[in-house]
């Protein structure tokens, strides 16, 4: 059977890390989380006190970093160097301070050939926010994940709950703010490709969203 490359974007809390998953589980296709690659940057950046706009130094970060995804016991794990970093990257600042350094060309270009490279055989689904538009635009198959704001503010508040308790009106207007920053940026911006698949997820339970996204992947293989 033919192997496929899927890239799978969209906005926080839309779902598309437990979609991506179920899909790539679904496929026995390997899963990539590149949102953790930018997550990975902007620990090791806060963590050596460099400033989410300073270009130069995150451009010798990124030349000197070593990220890379471990299948262990405790699943898919992202290491920096020999350290796992996993446990660090899903908190309330960190986002905030992925979307900023995400935002950054120097930091997008170190990482564009690090995701090439992972894709290169493909039988992969990507999961990201430019996956189908800048990093694979010629992907077999694109979807676009999306939800209502209040729908994936509730889903990120039940996320948060036990790592790092927060508002929900908190969380919901750090999630907007996101949106913003992300659909708006310079580089890269956050928005579905031209041939995307468009899936609204606020009503569909995950089982029902991978459905979806078999009808299309199906017909794309029948197509080969």
């Amino acid at each position: 059977m033919p192997k496929l490359l899927i890239t799978i974007d969209g906005p926080a809390g839309a779902g598309k890390t437990t979609v991506s998953r179920t899909l790539a589980d679904r496929l026995c296709y390997t899963y990539i989380d590149t949102g953790a690659l930018y997550r990975g940057v902007a620990f090791e950046a806060k963590t050596a006190g460099i400033s989410s706009n300073d270009d130069k130094q995150l451009e010798d970060l990124c030349r000197h970093l070593e990220l890379k995804f471990i299948r262990n016991e405790k699943g898919t794990r992202l290491f920096s160097g020999a350290t796992d970093i996993t446990n660090n990257l899903r908190t309330p600042d960190m986002s905030m301070m992925a979307s900023a350094v995400s935002a950054r060309p120097t930091v997008r270009r170190a990482l564009l050939d690090v995701q090439r490279k992972m894709g290169a055989e493909k039988a992969a689904v990507f999961e990201g926010r430019d996956m189908g538009t800048v990093v694979f635009p010629e992907a077999d198959v694109k979807f676009f994940l999306t939800a209502d704001l209040k729908i994936r503010a509730e889903r990120r508040y039940k996320e948060l709950a036990e790592k790092a308790p927060q508002n929900l009106k908190d969380v919901e207007k750090d999630m907007k703010q996101r949106d913003q920053n992300d659909s708006t940026r310079d580089t890269a911006p956050l928005k579905p490709a031209d041939d995307a698949v468009l899936i609204d997820s606020t009503d569909i339970p995950v089982e029902g969203v991978v459905e979806k996204m078999m009808v299309h992947i199906k017909q794309k293989l029948s197509n080969l």
